[in-house]
């Protein structure tokens, strides 16, 4: 069997500019691996990337709706994916910019993780969208 791994993560936005501006000035994801525009299906794309390699595609598409989850556990009411998962080298430093500096809603402030020296929080980006943030030791 070939070796698997992690490429991207696609995120349905309704503002594709502004959604690409944040991430880039959130978490530098500063590179367009690809731009694609599908008129007649009302959808655009982005996949941005950073030096690390983290690989996360954008997707607006016309009439599209937003889903609000008021915490980190009613989105697994749904089968789907429920968020998208961070690790961060400052979980307080990246957790204050994130939501003083940058918008993000706080959704659960840093707390201890459920394995030895892990810590973690979640915040929303501005359309709502599930961020959590980890920290190892």
């Amino acid at each position: 069997m070939s070796a698997v791994r992690f490429h991207h993560i696609s995120i349905s936005v309704a503002d594709l500019a502004a959604q690409e501006a944040w991430y880039a000035d959130a978490f530098g994801l500063t590179q367009v691996e690809e731009r694609l525009e599908m008129p007649e299906a009302g959808v655009r794309t982005v996949v941005l990337s950073d030096a690390a390699g983290l690989r996360v595609e954008f997707v607006e598409r016309s009439g599209s709706r937003p889903v609000s989850h008021t915490d980190a556990f009613a989105a697994t009411a749904a089968q789907t994916f429920t968020h998208l998962a961070l690790q961060v080298r400052d979980l307080d430093g990246t957790f204050a910019r994130l939501t003083q500096d940058c918008g993000a809603a706080a959704v659960s402030r840093p707390a201890p993780g459920a394995s030895e020296g892990m810590r973690y929080a979640y915040v929303a980006d501005p359309e709502g969208n599930l961020l959590e943030l980890i920290e190892t030791s």
